[in-house]
């Protein structure tokens, strides 16, 4: 669906100011913009019904609520049938410190990524996950220090017309 809709230089800043901050007014960001506020609320609906807007959140600080330590775990599957795909999936969604969850290419079959107190927690995420599924083959790197975060996606450049598709 939002492969129709163009994105202008108007819709390409409110997306920027929401990601930046999506608890600001219509009307802070029709004055950022420099367009009506109704103008502003109409083309924030559109964007959202369009796609390009999942949710709005809040980001809460990991450290303040025990869980200001991060681990990647790296997992190599034993199997890749659908059937333990699926239950490892069934595991994962279930474990709510793990925070990201990937499939991916190259020589790690997954990727997750893990938010705890300390290391005595992880190591107790990781006992429940192989209880739960076989996995013979699991690495654990304990993130050392955070160099940049951030949960803004790159936006496109608008063309010559000032749009984007």
């Amino acid at each position: 669906m939002s492969d129709d809709v163009l994105l202008d230089r108007y819709d390409l800043r409110l997306l920027a100011l929401l990601q930046a901050d999506a608890a600001k007014s219509v009307m802070q960001m029709a004055a950022e913009v420099n367009l009506s506020q109704n103008a502003c609320w109409r083309r924030i609906k559109r964007l959202e019904e369009a796609g390009f807007i999942l949710k709005r959140v809040a980001l809460l600080d990991p450290n303040k609520l025990q869980a200001g330590v991060t681990v990647f775990v790296s997992i190599r599957s034993p199997d890749h049938s659908d059937q333990w795909l699926a239950d490892f999936t069934a595991a994962v969604e279930k474990m709510p410190q793990v925070v990201e969850f990937y499939r991916m290419s190259g020589d790690v079959d997954y990727l997750l990524k893990v938010q705890v107190a300390d290391i005595a927690s992880y190591d107790l995420v990781y006992k429940n996950l192989i209880r739960q599924v076989r996995l013979p083959d699991v690495s654990s790197a304990f993130a050392m220090e955070e160099l940049k975060h951030t949960t803004e996606v790159p936006l496109p450049q608008p063309n010559y017309h000032g749009e984007t598709r």
